[in-house]
């Protein structure tokens, strides 16, 4: 009699459910003097890329000129090469353009947060409290 209470109380007791955890993050790529990219920076260089102004990307995501062009120079500095070059007057009007090097950025950087995001996925899978 004794162990049918043992089992009957064993088999009433609740576990809690298992949580399960993810982990997030936000990439930033610093330069020594400070923020060089991070995803708002190449959503800018892409919708640039994309309008051929800064003016355009910068209404396109909702931002001021004054900010956007703000970001366009500090990147600017920060890079070995200019990631952004501005188009001045001509027939064709003013504008601006990606460089090489601002191509290359973009494409740097997704890939570099592709394989972290992969890295965390796999640590995610193993997190518990």
């Amino acid at each position: 009699m004794q162990g049918v209470t043992l089992h009957y109380a064993y088999c009433n007791i609740v576990m809690p459910p298992k949580k399960k955890y993810t982990i997030r993050i936000r990439m930033w790529v610093d330069e020594q003097s400070g923020p060089f990219l991070g995803i708002g920076r190449v959503v800018l260089l892409e919708k640039i890329r994309e309008t051929g102004s800064i003016t355009n990307a910068a209404k396109s995501i909702k931002m001021s000129y004054r900010q956007a062009w703000q970001l366009v120079e500090d990147m600017n500095k920060r890079s070995i090469e200019p990631l952004v070059e501005k188009i001045l007057g001509g027939k064709n009007g003013s504008g601006a353009f990606l460089t090489k090097a601002g191509e290359l950025a973009i494409k740097k950087f997704y890939k570099l947060e592709s394989e972290i995001k992969s890295f965390i996925e796999k640590k995610s899978k193993k997190v518990a409290f």
